[in-house]
């Protein structure tokens, strides 16, 4: 791939095959389809290879940021365009492309919108091929780049209920990201973001070139073996990521509680091999099989309707549904710079009380 024009064939397998690799987190399917339908209607957003851009261009990464559940949350397509326009003015920056922050049902097709709106193109490059819960490892190591200055714009909020906000942080990329967190919190759970420009040169070095063409055809991959069955679009899934379904089973319990702007919790699911439990933090983190780890982020773990084969957020899963777990290794992602960085695990093992760094490092 070096240059197509998105068009409405392109939006159901990015969203479907986004929220497989959203492992849990990344969006909504609804709220994916809603945006990247109305991009593809409003204009022309071509998707491209970092390879078509010009070498000077300044890339910004397109975010949505927050946690998925709370009930507030309320962000419209044009708050995604106007964090475009607020990052435009306030950092007077002219952007030659706008990049997604990772994949996921409503993360791979983040920038198609602000990119119709602006006349430039969408990169295949996210900056992680899977979702993550972190904007900090969302930020292609821009945070170990000494003297890097961090421009974030947040927009969100219902203004009927006053929760409406715009807000421009400038700072290192570990404040602004706090500070962009905290105003998802402030705005009811979700802000549209647009954040960090960077040279294409810094995007193929440490992005994940090629992340959205994978999550094209895995989607594609899994719609057409939806025709046979639930478990046979998982498995379809499971294959085209060198992964397996683990076990298919029922949920015993689902525990979900919001901290700090994020979902963090754990599910138990009963299933034909075994007993699992599922610990998320936004996306699942660990996943341990009768008392054993089956894998650890950054492996993608993901439930998935044993009904349709269709991917379930972490939120979204409830006591008594019958659900497949797939588990597939990271070393068959795309993953950016934001997955190489130890230190960004600490984070990840407080949330969820689980070790992972040595499982992954």
């Amino acid at each position: 791939m070096s240059r197509i024009v998105l068009t409405q064939e392109h939006v159901e397998p990015a969203v479907i095959g986004g929220a497989v690799l959203g492992g849990g987190g990344g969006g909504w399917i609804p709220d994916g389809l809603q945006r990247a339908r109305l991009a593809v209607s409003y204009g022309m957003p071509e998707l491209v290879s970092v390879d078509e851009v010009p070498p000077d261009a300044l890339i910004v990464t397109a975010a949505l940021v927050g946690a998925p559940s709370p009930q507030a949350q309320f962000v419209r397509p044009v708050d995604f365009v106007r964090a475009a326009q607020v990052l435009v003015e306030r950092a007077g920056i002219r952007p030659g492309g706008f990049i997604a922050n990772e994949n996921g049902a409503g993360g791979t097709v983040n920038g198609w919108l602000q990119a119709a709106a602006l006349g430039v193109p969408v990169l295949d490059a996210p900056c992680n091929g899977r979702a993550h819960p972190t904007g900090v490892m969302g930020a292609m190591g821009l945070h170990r780049v000494s003297g890097y200055v961090s421009h974030q714009a947040a927009v969100g909020g219902n203004p009927a209920t006053g929760h409406y906000l715009e807000v421009h942080s400038v700072g290192s990329l570990l404040k602004t990201a706090q500070m962009t967190r905290m105003a998802s919190v402030q705005a009811g759970g979700l802000v549209a973001v647009a954040r960090d420009p960077v040279p294409v040169s810094y995007v193929r070095d440490h992005a994940a070139p090629g992340a959205i063409s994978q999550a094209v055809a895995l989607g594609q991959t899994l719609l057409a073996a939806r025709q046979r069955g639930g478990a046979a679009a998982a498995q379809a899934a499971a294959e085209y990521l060198g992964g397996r379904i683990v076990d298919v089973g029922v949920v015993e319990s689902a525990r979900l509680a919001v901290s700090g702007g994020y979902d963090v919790g754990a599910v138990v699911v009963a299933g034909r091999a075994g007993r699992h439990e599922l610990t998320f933090w936004n996306e699942y983190m660990t996943f341990d099989s009768d008392g054993e780890r089956t894998a650890t982020f950054p492996d993608l773990i993901a439930t998935l309707n044993a009904r349709d084969g269709m991917p379930l957020a972490s939120a979204e899963i409830r006591q008594d549904m019958e659900v497949l777990l797939l588990a597939a290794p990271r070393g068959r992602l795309i993953l950016g710079a934001g997955m190489r960085d130890p230190e960004l695990f600490r984070d990840v093992e407080r949330a969820v009380g689980k070790e992972v760094v040595r499982y992954v490092f």
